[in-house]
């Protein structure tokens, strides 16, 4: 099986589950397995917040480097139940409500059933088919009765945008969840990558929960590794119509290496000149503030962590539609092993 085959079928495993902030216990099952799988002798554990970790290298060490990617996608809560049997709903992190009318969503109750987000055709909507209610205002139809719902569904409940992953041509493929599964898979292959290597410190790998509300498990999880320096992988824009070129990475050329003022300028140096060394991709993504990913609060945790965004070219964001590229993935996954291995650890050539 070819690398990109590797990331391909991991990926497909990854968004074949749900997991929305809170409730992200699906998808960290699947981590489980996958990491168990590539280290088998070392320990893999579940905290209170749902983060997920698993620990490589000497922990005693003076150098600690945490990586992270979240686990957790966007969805939909149940907040209430009409006396038509509709499902009143809210956003459950930072849904598109442009996207939600019409929508085909699975709502987790007890038992897991298929709904459609409710929609007007254009013809009967005031100020016409431009017009998109905030989400809190649209409902989600079940086929069923009040009594019916209510047996079933209860206020809390979560609702996942539905959509099966799917291969596109070339080396691209679509799913709800790639923000950031695509980051999770980068981590696994990272850790397939570090097989029969030496590291000499600590290495802690982070699949945190609830980046979607907040970047609460991030948080806490970094507060517990006491990380020296810290690698955040997720998802940034790539280009298509309509989005800035300067605000965009391009899909399939490569690791989008962060650069910002909350980020360190030492590590963002050593990430450019090891893709450079190493052959790897890479695409400059400068942003003037705050990342918008977890580096904003691992960065300023305890006193301090030193910190570096790698990101991966998406189209799409928060759809059930989103796009990345294999190459993009297995690139991210590259330069972190050779970041992991050149200081302190065992860099044999090229990865």
């Amino acid at each position: 099986m070819t690398d990109l085959q590797e990331v391909q079928q991991l990926l497909l495993r990854l968004c074949s589950v749900t997991g929305t902030p809170g409730e992200e216990a699906l998808a960290a099952a699947v981590v489980r397995q996958e990491w168990e799988a590539i280290w088998p002798d070392v320990p893999i554990e579940t905290d209170g917040m749902g983060n997920v970790t698993a620990a490589l290298g000497n922990r005693q060490a003076a150098r600690q480097v945490l990586l992270d990617a979240h686990l957790d996608q966007i969805g939909l809560v149940v907040t209430g139940i009409d006396d038509h049997g509709f499902l009143r709903i809210a956003p459950c992190g930072g849904v598109d409500r442009r996207v939600l009318p019409g929508s085909s969503v699975t709502v987790y109750g007890q038992e897991t059933r298929r709904g459609i987000v409710c929609c007007l055709p254009p013809h009967l909507v005031e100020g016409g088919a431009d017009k998109v209610s905030p989400v809190d205002q649209m409902y989600v139809d079940l086929g069923m009765d009040e009594q019916e719902a209510k047996a079933l569904v209860s206020l809390g409940d979560r609702i996942s945008l539905q959509a099966e992953p799917r291969l596109l041509l070339g080396s691209r493929i679509t799913a709800a969840g790639l923000d950031n599964r695509a980051g999770v898979a980068a981590l696994l292959r990272c850790a397939q990558l570090l097989k029969q290597k030496t590291l000499r410190y600590g290495v802690t790998f982070l699949f945190s929960s609830r980046e979607e509300t907040g970047c609460e498990g991030a948080q806490t999880a970094a507060y517990q590794a006491a990380p020296t320096e810290a690698v955040m992988v997720d998802v940034s824009f790539a280009s298509q119509p309509g989005v800035p070129t300067a605000k965009s990475g391009k899909l399939g050329e490569g690791v989008m290496i962060g650069m910002a003022p909350s980020l360190d300028k030492d590590m963002t140096k050593t990430m450019k000149r090891l893709a450079q060394e190493q052959g790897i991709p890479y695409q400059m993504e400068i942003m003037g503030g705050k990342t918008g990913t977890n580096a904003d609060v691992i960065g300023v945790t305890r006193t301090g962590v030193k910190t570096a965004l790698l990101s991966i070219p998406q189209r799409y964001m928060h759809t059930t539609a989103e796009v990345v590229d294999l190459a993009d993935v297995e690139r991210v996954a590259q330069l972190l092993a050779a970041y992991l291995l050149e200081e302190g650890g065992n860099l044999d050539g090229r990865l």
